[in-house]
């Protein structure tokens, strides 16, 4: 289960941040860290198995039917990933708390933050790929609202959705290739399907799949024609921008092509996509890099160009080549982390990033240099930093890979690594030397640790890693390689191959090349200023905007705020669907016999017939038209029971009453009457519609219920295990709380949102002045000098405690005799809404003593309470025990954990109900209502009155 904690515990930790800013900003800092450092320590305790070239594997079994199952493995390359993302990530919050100004919600950005790492960890260490797929597209979500960070930017807007609407649709093209990848194989676990690479690349299906699941990994890390989404995604703040670049996000295509190298890789089709992609994408952002005068663009576009770089040697399908692709991996998120933090910190002090104000830095900033230095040189492919290790290593691949010819590879990657080191230079000397200028924005100076300590622990990583790659790096390159290429890997890593090496002098032309365009840069500027080319974000904007005209049009034209038509348009297209099914198929009489009608049944049936036909003619008035509805709502009831259901037959006749009732209290502030809205001829179509679709179903039930299934039926099972599975008699509870329990949290956790959504949005009219104004208008009719009639005001306040006796009992019952928690609730909620009734919201309103929504909030914790318990005794969520006890002098009874259970369902369904009659009680306030303060609701002035005209009388 450790695999699956690691995982959780930045989602949980998410949920600490907007509690602990209360505390301050260190302590809010100190709490995010703190988890993600567990789950770096947890990771550290399972690395030695990794390392050892074992591999740990957590099996959660969900649905396995579908395949769909909580599946987690870490190998090598999940524990280099992993390894990363919760370690810069540690570094980018202690970052962050010194970055962010007092201004900034620290607390939603840590929780942000969280939220994204939680969906990169997960994707490193899924072994199933539904589970994959989910968070893959969490971190589309959360990487959105962390670009969009500062929502006053239009900038960050913008590239929050331009980032959301790329990588979201490489996010379909990529579920539609797993699946269709899982099918192959017939198997959604990932370790199966790496073990079954002929079948895969024997499959007609091999290039859909492997075009699909591209699209998703290039569209992610930001591939040539995808790469515009990435330097857009520069408006977050910096922190973001770091944490993206280096060790997420983009790194997720990287790490999914890497994960599926074993079974994609070693085809023309997998060699000549993947690497003619990572070699555009590296020569073509490096040389837009070079002319970038905004630090973070500059460095955005490096970003694209090292992915490419990676790409490009995945893509060559070589073991070799995959092992320098896995060792750059880690030198890129080193180098590119420090030099994104220092971008942030030059801009944090000077006030701008734009390297035409910059310069002469050095001397301001030595501290801040000093890592810049150490980072760019290392990013250009300087001797003796990591950089300078894993660019050798991959011109030497580069020079021996036949593409289109056998020199161009190595000529174009040349090119390639000329213009890293010059856009890596160039930001070193435009940037950092020259003279100091007097004109900066703000003076700059090196702050405090809190933002250089982060960077500069990843420079001295640069420089121990280039120093002794051998004891600091090649044993996780080896694990993590063997996992990408599924054979044992070693890695040997120096510094000297010799003068015969063709990398030795291919290094030496970049160098000197990017010296040479550094030098050259004012001539080569005014060039690239006066040569016109494609711009990305014109083109995505022109793509973009014709869609959305034809989005709003066609919504505008299909979704005209009439509800009637729309309602016929979808009955009609299931009437019509359902006739081509029906028309398709070979038909025969049931064979069931019919149950014999009775006079009670007959009349029972006759009666909702007649209130149904009715209402389409009186549903003007409203009272009359819920009467009707009401009706045919409590005359189901004896059906159930007729049936053997009495559980359901309690149920629908409270929930029936609860409905009446809360739509009463609702129609206080409607008027009596609907107006006359549709022309004859509108409301005959509407009965052929509603006759077509009523006849149908009729038709359905009748061929449903004349005909024996063509399976067991579930109820069986359910009827067998009821006692000896779950302890209790009654199926249906047994059901409800225990062998699909999951289904009814999910239910009552629905029915909690749609009582708050009913408050938010009586606040949001109670905010409208006409809102207000019509309410106001709204004047209580008395009739006599009784505000509410005397009977039901006694007779329900003396209800009122026999109600809720009656639904303690029927809670208690409720395991084996009709009854439960939901029945209970809506009991207790009758009894409630009769005092409303009685007595006037504003009356009942004020002798409420506790919050409805912290009943609601109560009763899922309580749940949830019940859910999670199981799992101390290994069992799965919501697993019941029970017991049966025999105590003198009561006779035997039972004590189950289901009870516990049903308690949460019963709060969350008093809740809700409350919650409601709460929002009506606001509403009364408006239309003038006030509190009594006589007995019996008097009012006093009309009590005076009555007073005096009995006097008279007498």
């Amino acid at each position: 289960m450790s695999l699956a904690l690691i995982a959780a515990l930045p989602f949980l930790g998410a949920l600490l941040p907007g509690l602990m800013i209360r505390a301050g900003r260190d302590a809010c800092a100190a709490v995010t860290g703190s988890v993600t450092l567990l789950a770096l320590v947890l990771l550290g305790l399972n690395a030695p198995t990794v390392l050892a070239g074992g591999v740990i594997q957590t099996q959660i079994e969900w649905l396995p039917a579908l395949g769909l199952n909580a599946n987690f493995f870490l190998d090598g390359l999940g524990l280099l990933f992993a390894g990363l993302i919760l370690g810069i990530g540690l570094l980018i919050i202690i970052y962050a708390r010194f970055y962010l100004s007092k201004s900034d919600p620290m607390g939603q950005f840590y929780t942000y933050l969280m939220l994204f790492q939680g969906a990169m960890v997960g994707i490193v260490l899924s072994d199933n790929i539904l589970l994959l797929l989910i968070f893959w597209e969490l971190t589309s979500l959360s990487s959105f609202l962390l670009i969009g960070y500062w929502k006053h930017l239009p900038e960050g807007r913008q590239g929050a959705r331009m980032a959301l609407a790329v990588t979201g649709g490489g996010g379909l093209c990529l579920i539609a290739g797993m699946l269709i990848l899982g099918g192959i194989v017939g198997s959604y676990d990932l370790t199966v399907i790496l073990e079954n690479k002929e079948m895969v690349q024997a499959s007609d299906w091999y290039l859909p799949a492997l075009i699909l699941i591209l699209l998703g990994a290039f569209t992610k890390s930001a591939q040539f024609p995808f790469h515009f989404w990435l330097p857009h995604a520069m408006a977050a703040p910096t922190p973001v921008s770091a944490y993206l670049h280096s060790a997420t996000m983009v790194k997720a295509g990287l790490f999914l092509m890497a994960r599926l190298w074993p079974v994609l890789a070693g085809t023309p089709e997998w060699f000549w996509i993947v690497s003619t992609a990572g070699l555009v994408t590296m020569v073509m952002a490096a040389k837009i890099a070079l002319f970038k005068d905004d630090l973070k663009a500059l460095l955005a576009f490096s970003t694209v160009s090292q992915l490419g770089l990676i790409t490009m040697l995945l893509g060559f399908g070589t073991k070799a080549a995959a092992t320098v692709a896995v060792f750059h991996i880690i030198n890129h998120a080193t180098f590119k982390a420090a030099l994104f933090m220092t971008a942030g910190i030059v801009d944090h002090e000077a006030h701008t990033r734009d390297l035409r104000r910059l310069g002469g830095l050095r001397t301001l900033m030595p501290i801040t240099f000093g890592i810049a230095l150490l980072a760019s040189l290392s990013m250009a492919g300087i001797a003796p930093l990591n950089g300078f290790l894993s660019k050798e290593l991959m011109l030497e691949e580069a020079a021996h890979t036949v593409w289109l010819t056998p020199w161009a590879m190595g000529v174009l990657a040349t090119i390639g690594a000329l213009f890293s080191v010059a856009y890596s230079f160039r930001f070193l000397a435009h940037g950092f030397l020259g003279p100091v200028r007097d004109d900066y924005p703000h003076t700059p100076h090196d702050p405090g640790p809190g933002l250089w300590g982060a960077p500069a622990f990843l420079a001295l990583l640069v420089v121990l890693i280039g120093l002794f790659p051998m004891v600091t790096a090649a044993w996780l390159v080896d694990v993590a390689a063997s996992a990408v290429t599924g054979e044992v890997v070693t890695a040997k890593i120096t510094h000297w191959h010799g003068l015969e090496a063709v990398a030795l002098w291919m290094s030496l032309a970049a160098v000197g090349g990017g010296l040479m365009a550094l030098g050259a840069y004012p001539r080569l500027r005014a060039m690239w200023d006066a040569t016109p080319r494609p711009e990305a974000k014109p083109i995505f904007d022109g793509i973009i905007e014709p869609l959305a005209a034809l989005s709003r049009t066609l919504t505008d034209t299909l979704h005209n705020s009439s509800l009637s038509r729309a309602v016929a348009v979808a009955v009609l297209a299931i009437a019509g669907a359902s006739l081509w099914a029906f028309s398709g198929g070979t038909h025969a009489s049931g064979t069931r016999a019919l149950l014999p009608v009775t006079p009670a049944l007959t009349g029972v049936w006759a009666v909702m017939m007649l209130a149904a036909l009715a209402l389409p003619f009186f549903h003007r008035d409203r009272v009359v038209a819920l009467v009707l509805t009401g009706v045919v709502g409590l005359l189901i009831a004896p059906m159930f029971a007729l049936f053997s259901a009495p559980d359901l037959a309690l149920t629908q006749i409270s929930v029936e009453v609860v409905t009446i009732l809360l739509m009463l209290l609702a129609l206080n502030f409607l008027p009596k009457s609907t107006p006359v809205e549709s022309l004859p001829i509108r409301r005959l179509g509407d009965a052929a519609i509603a006759g077509i679709a009523g006849a149908g179903i009729g038709w359905l039930a009748y061929a449903m219920m004349t005909r024996s299934p063509a399976f067991d039926p579930i109820s069986a099972f359910h009827l067998a295990e009821s006692k000896p599975g779950a302890g209790g008699t009654n199926a249906v509870n047994t059901i409800i709380v225990d062998f699909r329990g999951y289904d009814t949290f999910g239910e009552i956790i629905v029915l909690g949102i749609a009582a708050l959504v009913i408050y938010a949005l009586s606040e949001t009219l109670l905010r409208s002045p006409a809102v207000t104004r019509r309410l106001a208008s709204i004047a209580p009719e008395r009739e006599g000098g009784d505000r509410h009639p005397m009977m039901l005001v006694v007779s329900t306040r003396l209800l009122l405690p026999m109600a809720m006796m009656v639904g303690v009992y029927i809670f208690l019952r409720g395991h084996n005799l009709p009854g439960g928690g939901f029945v209970a609730g809506l009991v207790f909620a009758i009894a409630y809404l009769m005092q409303y009734m009685a007595s006037g919201y504003v009356w009942s309103h004020a002798r409420q003593r506790y919050d409805h929504h912290v009943l609601i909030g109560w009763g899922v914790l309580v749940s949830v309470v019940a859910g999670v318990g199981a799992w101390a005794f290994g069992l799965p969520f919501l697993t019941s025990g029970f017991e049966y006890v025999n105590l003198w002098p009561l006779e035997e009874f039972e004590l189950a954990t289901a009870a516990i259970f049903d308690l949460g369902v019963f709060l969350c369904v008093l809740g809700a109900i409350l919650l409601a009659l709460a929002s009506l009680s606001r509403l009364g306030l408006r239309t003038g209502e006030t509190v009594n303060t006589r007995a019996f609701d008097i009012n006093p002035s009309e009590a005076a009155t009555l007073a005096d005209a009995a006097e008279e009388a007498r």
